[in-house]
């Protein structure tokens, strides 16, 4: 109990350094929101009364403060662009890349783990080799250019994925679901040579240890061997790592949503920046540190459950 309430203190004395980071760093950008929708030819007359309606000529530390009042009482202001909740502009646009995420790191499992226990009985041959080569391809080709190959690939050479628009999942969740297999697939397959790796290499350091030589030496078959004595050993680090690919796919899911046109919330973000829509970029920031934040505590708290020797 004493360990889960240490990690929840630590999750918010974190959540609080991000938002005072986030707040701080859009406050040294060149350039406001007031600027942006008036344009470089305004008065500073203009822009002075707008930034003033905004509530952007207020000390910086009393801004701080209002937001971070009204963010912990689920008020995340407006947006400074539409006017509109800061709420109702990301909701929609989370949701799309939570789902993108969640089919990416569901077809690592899928594809990871499969492969990389059955490939890890072949230590040597040409099975070993080919899974050896295909892990470098896939750890060396980066989200980004394999996006644009399953685009190539199945746009322009099978044209299975044509779909004019991105269909929205109220609308048509099959059409949703077939949209964002390939974006899925382009984020899952890097993440999945790199567990089917790490898998591999871990049976091959547990094979050279005592208690699985007494194994071999009491004439147990060698699946048994791995099923019921190597992979109980590596399932902390493999559980460990994949929830941190998990963290991992957040970063990789912005640069695909631009690749396949999905309006997701890593475009919003894009967008926000670059428009200095400062709330909404703050809004954003904060609930996608939240997100790596609890998944690293659930990560910390699955570890100390399967091994009680962990202390930290």
């Amino acid at each position: 109990m004493k360990f889960i309430l240490r990690k929840c203190v630590t999750m918010l004395i974190t959540m609080l350094v991000v938002s005072i980071l986030a707040f701080v760093a859009f406050q040294i950008i060149p350039g406001d929101p007031a600027t942006f929708l008036l344009g470089i030819e305004a008065t500073q007359e203009n822009v002075d009364a707008l930034r003033a309606r905004m509530g952007l000529d207020l000390p910086a530390s009393v801004r701080y403060i209002e937001w971070l009042r009204l963010y912990v009482s689920g008020d995340m202001g407006s947006s400074y662009l539409s006017d509109m909740s800061v709420r109702e502009v990301i909701g929609d646009r989370l949701s799309v890349s939570g789902a993108l995420i969640g089919l990416s790191f569901l077809f690592t499992v899928v594809i990871a783990l499969p492969i990389g226990i059955v490939t890890s009985r072949f230590r040597t041959g040409a099975v070993n080799l080919s899974v050896t080569a295909l892990n470098q391809i896939g750890m060396a080709i980066p989200s980004l250019f394999l996006g644009i190959i399953l685009t190539f690939i199945f746009s322009s050479v099978f044209r299975i994925f044509t779909p004019p628009v991105f269909p929205s999942f109220r609308e048509s969740p099959a059409e949703f679901l077939s949209y964002i297999i390939l974006p899925a697939l382009a984020i899952a397959l890097p993440k999945s040579a790199m567990t089917i790796r790490l898998i591999r290499a871990s049976v091959f350091a547990e094979m050279d240890k005592y208690y699985v030589r007494s194994a071999y030496s009491r004439g147990r078959d060698p699946w048994a061997v791995l099923y019921l004595h190597i992979l109980p050993n590596i399932a902390v680090p493999v559980i460990t790592f994949m929830l941190l690919t998990l963290t991992m796919m957040v970063t990789d899911t912005i640069v695909v949503e631009r690749v396949f046109s999905i309006p997701g919330a890593g475009r919003l973000l894009v967008r926000a920046i670059e428009t200095r829509d400062y709330q909404v970029v703050q809004a954003l920031v904060v609930v996608v540190a939240a997100f790596v934040v609890v998944l690293n505590m659930l990560t910390d708290v699955l570890c100390r459950a399967a091994d009680p020797r962990i202390t930290r």
